[in-house]
């Protein structure tokens, strides 16, 4: 029978399915302010007046319920020796070749730290900048030059953030069997032993289960 590997608690996904709708949300309504043409996307929030109301509340969500999340992970996201290895194989990686495969991954690749830790700066930059620029409640204690330089750094934290969720997106859908962490909280014992076989050897001494939950 097929085993699977305990991977995220019920928590964990749900603290990660937050922050990833806070994060969408707001990168929509964020987008109705950066150009006209995309203004029409204020209807997520409702319309303009509510989209400029609600989106830095949200923000303020999406930064706590981050925090949250990455005291979880980030142990599991420090660089190791074996993560600059397996970047210098990553044509291997985009060509779903089996030589980086066999590296002693943790229980995240380079890709993954790597995603994470971009977007702690993206979400640090985010919420400090837009703490500035948040004209209702802090942006009149800001000289006028750093109100303007805090929508240049809002702006571009933003775009680093909304590229790394698309890459993050796009590697879930495309290696077979990553979703499945984030719906059911397990995941296949072969693709664990494929995808992160040093975590792997961790975890099959006692969290192996016949069938999944």
């Amino acid at each position: 029978m097929v085993k699977y590997i305990h991977r995220y608690a019920t928590s964990d996904r749900v603290n990660h399915w937050i922050v990833a709708m806070c994060f969408i949300v707001l990168s929509l309504s964020g987008l109705a302010f950066f150009h006209p043409s995309y203004f029409f996307l204020s209807s997520v929030l409702g319309g303009p007046v509510w989209a400029r109301i609600l989106h830095p509340f949200i923000g303020i969500v999406l930064s706590l319920t981050f925090v949250g999340l990455s005291l979880r992970v980030w142990k599991d996201n420090r660089f190791k020796a074996v993560d600059i290895e397996w970047l210098k194989r990553i044509d291997e990686v985009i060509n779903n070749g089996d030589g980086p495969d066999k590296l002693p991954i943790g229980k995240y690749n380079a890709g993954q730290k790597l995603m994470f830790w971009s977007m702690v700066w993206s979400i640090g930059f985010l919420l400090v900048s837009g703490i500035v620029i948040w004209r209702a409640w802090f942006a009149g204690y800001f000289p006028i030059v750093v109100v303007r330089w805090g929508v240049v750094i809002h702006m571009l934290a933003a775009f680093v953030g909304i590229v790394s969720l698309i890459v993050h997106v796009y590697a879930a859908i495309w290696v077979k069997g990553t979703l499945r962490a984030m719906t059911r909280g397990n995941v296949d014992a072969a693709w664990a032993k494929h995808h992160h076989p040093e975590w792997y050897r961790e975890m099959t001494q006692e969290k192996v289960t016949d069938a999944p939950h």
